[in-house]
């Protein structure tokens, strides 16, 4: 559902378009659509997750017209995402062929190829850096040119000859029978794009929905699942931040053949496979500890949120609709920005008629007699 500006009144409300083009203007400052790009990576790869598509340029040109409002941003993509044509459908994308830019693991210490902390906030003391304030373009590419030496010297050093791709953390458990084999589903996975969601949901729809959802939302009803609506403490067993190559197949031939594919660019991703230890009751009434899994991924380095999907993904496997967390149309009709922020916002259109009969309900019950001689 999506609320959008009512008819009549429109000197008003180009006045007011106006004035909103004023308030962004006012101060004789514009922001570059590639320094937005550049300098607000966490907000572009957020809007580019909600909207389902991939374009930091336009991600950062939303932002840019919405004045950095992350949800009126989404639905100015998502609006535009609707206008245009569908040409192709890449072929499945397999996460193995990452090449990782971090990977970390909460479960392992020592992992084949190592920790790669990679960038992220989480080894930062989070205090803030005021000389930020006086930060130049000379500044900065005397900081780019030292750290780029630093780097030369230290791929000079460097004698593995990895590419960037690295086994699963999971496929070690899944060798020593300790977690379920995950064998390639064949079926073609619904879009919630072009059809409507219907409950029950499939597993594609509710992967779907929990990767467009809201980030705050998502990480929310997260937080609630550990807090005690729902399976016990989990456990990161990778996540994984990286590049992903996409591949179409020829529209030339039919064949259908690796070779025949076409590589039309990567997309950068998060993704993260969260170890969930349940308790499953055995014949005699024994109860035995297993691993179970959830799992996350969404556009750009997005970390929070694709934990958080992972540990939904997992609990709206349990079914259990008496928990809300684990009950799939509270969580997948809640979560999505455009949706919500839609129906609140439509709050503020006229609702004269409306309103008005219920006023007149309230002075018809004021005027009710409720004894002789006496009125409410």
């Amino acid at each position: 559902m999506g609320y959008v500006a009512v008819k009549g009144g429109t000197r008003a409300i180009e006045q007011s378009l106006q004035r909103i083009q004023y308030e962004r203007l006012r101060q004789g400052k514009v922001l570059d659509v590639p320094a937005i790009e550049a300098g607000m990576r966490g907000l572009v790869d957020q809007v580019m997750s909600e909207s389902s598509m991939y374009s930091e340029q336009l991600a950062a040109l939303a932002i840019k017209q919405a004045e950095g409002n992350p949800e009126e941003a989404v639905f100015l993509l998502r609006a535009y995402r609707s206008t245009l044509p569908r040409k192709h459908y890449s072929r499945t994308v397999h996460s193995e062929e990452m090449r990782v830019e971090r990977r970390i693991s909460a479960s392992f210490k020592d992992i084949p190829g190592g920790q790669i902390l990679g960038a992220s906030m989480d080894y930062s003391h989070r205090l803030l850096d005021f000389d930020l304030v006086d930060e130049t373009e000379e500044t900065v590419a005397q900081w780019l040119e030292e750290y780029r030496k630093a780097e030369e010297i230290s791929a000079q050093e460097m004698t593995d000859t990895n590419d960037g791709r690295f086994s699963k953390v999971l496929d070690y458990l899944r060798k020593e029978g300790l977690i379920a084999e995950c064998p390639m589903d064949p079926t073609e996975p619904d879009d919630v794009t072009r059809t409507s969601l219907t409950f029950p949901a499939t597993r594609s729809e509710k992967l779907q929905v929990l990767t467009r959802g809201q980030t705050g939302a998502v990480t929310s009803l997260a937080y609630a699942v550990i807090r005690g609506y729902g399976m016990v403490h989990p456990t990161v067993g990778e996540l994984r931040v990286g590049e992903l190559p996409v591949y179409i197949d020829s529209p030339l031939t039919k064949s259908g053949e690796e070779d025949d594919a076409y590589f039309i660019g990567d997309i950068k991703v998060t993704e993260v496979e969260m170890l969930v230890p349940v308790t499953v009751e055995k014949e005699n009434g024994r109860k035995e500890l297993q691993l179970e899994f959830g799992y996350g991924l969404c556009y750009g380095q997005n970390e929070t949120k694709a934990i958080a999907m992972s540990i939904l993904d997992k609990s709206l496997e349990k079914g259990d609709k008496s928990i809300p967390t684990q009950n799939e149309e509270f969580v997948l009709f809640h979560i999505d920005s455009v949706e919500s922020t839609g129906f609140i916002s439509h709050l503020k259109m006229p609702h004269y008629v409306t309103f008005q009969a219920k006023l007149n309900d309230v002075r018809k019950t004021r005027k009710t007699p409720v004894g002789k001689g006496q009125e409410v």
